[in-house]
């Protein structure tokens, strides 16, 4: 069973003890995408995580049991700031449609190698079932999202996997689609499926 919970934002505990935990898991989250960064998820171990937030490894056991607790935080972490774009997107139509293009091809703001790190802890979840939750969150608010232009499940569904390979591409093509480029499939298939 997980132990994961969410982390919540120092700054806002007045507890000093509750406060450094808190902290301290952020960095050792911080740890673990540099680590997934630089040589991928298959690196992440115990002791990696240590040796990057330079801490002992018994720190990163005592934040988090297993490799897959800490995988899962920070997937979590990864899909928050994506849901919490999604969530924030304008209301109206075209305008949120694009921008949920640029989050397709941009991201949340960090360069192509971290993303493709994001992608990897994605793909992952078809080894690791604890993983999938969060895959299942991201799907849902791709769902959510696309629900005003798209009336049934099934061509939603569509939709998000054309959305899911457009992440892929942006990871990998050289030169990645631009986000008027995604945008206009994604226009397209709307279109169509409507």
């Amino acid at each position: 069973m997980s132990t994961v919970r969410p982390t919540e934002d120092p700054e806002n505990i007045g507890d000093g003890r509750r406060r450094k935990g808190e902290q301290r898991r952020r960095t050792l989250l911080d740890a673990t995408m540099a680590v997934i960064v630089r040589e991928g998820v298959t690196a992440v171990s115990q002791r990696r995580v240590a040796a990057e937030a330079a801490v002992p490894p018994s720190t990163v056991t005592y934040y988090y049991a297993t490799i897959d607790d800490l995988l899962v935080e920070t997937l979590t972490r990864v899909n928050d700031a994506y849901v919490s774009v999604v969530e924030t997107l304008p209301e109206e139509p075209d305008a949120a449609l694009r921008g949920f293009a640029a989050l397709i091809a941009e991201g949340v703001g960090h360069d192509r190698v971290h993303a493709l790190a994001e992608m990897e802890l994605f793909l992952i979840a078809a080894r690791r079932p604890t993983l999938r939750a969060q895959v299942a969150r991201w799907h849902d608010a791709m769902d959510a999202f696309l629900s005003p232009y798209l009336p049934t499940a099934e061509s939603r569904a569509g939709v998000a996997a054309a959305c899911d390979g457009y992440f892929l591409r942006c990871c990998l093509l050289e030169p990645p689609p631009s986000a008027e480029e995604v945008y206009r499939a994604l226009r397209r298939l709307i279109d169509r499926a409507a």
